[in-house]
């Protein structure tokens, strides 16, 4: 009965704390902000396979395949209405599709992008707290916007992407 009384003070307390607030209490606010996720990117051996899959098995929306030489891959982009999926699939031998598809035969989930309202703002202030970027300078993505690849081992093992919205 005297730790049911404890918990009965301790609660209604700690239920007045916003996560939120806590979260971000004594830091100030970014110049940038994230944004929405915009896709999941999968690695594919077999790129018309994939596109096969997703169009004719699943149903889903699915783009042409378009090559992205500056990153050495082809693209196939499916529609999911909240976000998309990227098939991804080596082009060139330099491409860094390649070495991930030798490490992972069956292919799998490569990376995810979300957007960013300010992607200079963002590496600036990432850089200052120690995140990798995977290229000096940001690049054009497939969607005709800047992109940055953070390093996966910054971000908790996951290649993530950053897109300026």
């Amino acid at each position: 009965l005297g730790v049911a009384n404890h918990f009965r003070k301790v609660v209604p307390t700690v239920r007045r704390l916003s996560l939120s607030a806590s979260l971000t209490q004594g830091r100030p606010s970014p110049v940038w902000k994230l944004g929405r996720l915009n896709h999941v990117a999968i690695a594919v051996p077999n790129l018309e396979k994939a596109t096969s899959f997703y169009r004719d098995l699943l149903g889903g929306h699915v783009s042409e395949a378009v090559p992205l030489p500056d990153h050495g891959v082809y693209t196939v982009f499916v529609e999911l209405g909240n976000t998309k999926l990227e098939l991804l699939h080596p082009l060139g031998e330099k491409s860094p599709i390649s070495g991930f598809l030798e490490k992972n035969k069956a292919g799998g989930m490569h990376h995810i992008c979300i957007e960013v309202n300010d992607i200079h703002s963002a590496i600036t202030d990432l850089k200052a707290k120690n995140i990798r970027m995977l290229s000096s300078e940001p690049r054009i993505g497939a969607h005709g916007k800047l992109v940055m690849f953070l390093h996966p081992k910054d971000c908790d093992g996951v290649l993530v992407e950053l897109e300026q919205a």
